[in-house]
């Protein structure tokens, strides 16, 4: 998988940031992609990337205000207008499905393709068997929710050497038994994969904050994944500001980026008040709290 950031900056847009959007590129899964938020320009930002409105299987709003919402009625627009037919499914918060309805009944707006709404509380999303995504309540100034995507664990590797051992030669059988599946020899032995299989390996996890203040329910959302994508509005020097608006420091940021045991932390949303020369300052006060920290700016792609 991919993650890539079309949008980065907190509250408006700048010259170097469009506001908050990321697209999850399912690659090495299937050929589609998941879009978390949409604020204003998003579909902007897709035309100069490699990506596709057509292809986007399923939005993800972590809460309702503008930076967030706002691009959504363009984008969903135009992937009708562009001949889409597949259908896409939008999650977010209560108030979401009213929005959309207003906006596209209002503007006479004719969808080519089907759109489900679903309004959601934290918990358990779904679970497709290849991915589950959960919701996690986060501490903002209207409802807001993180998602926490988690890819099942992959079979563990055929063992060459024990196949050998028990002469089990090779033949179109060994997809079978690298599935776990008991297939039947030509000589008449039967042969259960799963007794052939190394290790599980373990899927990789991203946990994809929307914005907060510190909350007791952060920890579990990014407990040991391998990415973690969390708000850093404002420096240090600013927590109680930050803090009275619901969102978070770089410090704050970083410190449960350590303590829940990520494997790399990216911090986004940054407050239109930073320019490209504040960047290395506000990353070092990040990595002075957990070292596997980058500041996304737009167009950044990190392979999970």
């Amino acid at each position: 998988m991919e993650l890539t950031f079309l949008g980065t900056s907190a509250g408006v847009p700048t010259k170097e940031r469009n506001v908050t959007s990321m697209i999850l590129n399912l690659v090495g899964i299937r050929k589609s992609y998941w879009l978390f938020d949409c604020g204003e320009g998003t579909q902007h930002r897709i035309l100069n990337s490699p990506f596709k409105a057509p292809k986007i299987e399923k939005i993800f709003i972590t809460h309702l205000h503008g930076d967030h919402i706002f691009g959504l009625p363009g984008l969903l627009c135009s992937r009708s207008m562009g001949g889409a037919t597949e259908p896409l499914t939008l999650y977010g918060p209560k108030g979401l499905k009213q929005y959309i309805e207003t906006v596209l009944s209002l503007s006479v707006s004719y969808m080519t393709y089907p759109i489900e709404i679903i309004e959601i509380e934290a918990g358990q999303l779904f679970d497709d068997g290849e991915l589950i995504v959960t919701a996690y309540s986060l501490d903002h100034r209207v409802e807001c929710y993180g998602y926490r995507i988690e890819e099942h664990a992959k079979s563990g590797p055929l063992d060459a050497n024990k196949l050998a051992s028990d002469n089990i030669p090779r033949g179109p059988w060994m997809q079978a038994l690298k599935a776990g599946e008991t297939i039947t020899l030509e000589d008449g032995r039967v042969v259960n994969g799963a007794d052939y299989l190394g290790e599980p390996i373990p899927g990789k996890v991203i946990a994809i904050f929307g914005d907060t203040q510190p909350t007791p329910q952060a920890f579990e959302l990014a407990r040991n994944a391998d990415v973690m994508v969390h708000e850093t509005t404002l420096e240090a020097a600013f927590t109680e500001k930050a803090n009275e608006r619901g969102h978070s420091t770089t410090v704050q940021a970083a410190q449960l980026a350590r303590e829940a045991g990520v494997k790399r932390f990216i911090a986004t949303h940054l407050s239109g008040r930073y320019m490209s020369e504040d960047i290395p300052r506000l990353l070092m006060e990040c990595q002075a709290e957990f070292a596997e920290t980058q500041i996304a700016e737009d167009y950044l792609t990190v392979k999970i």
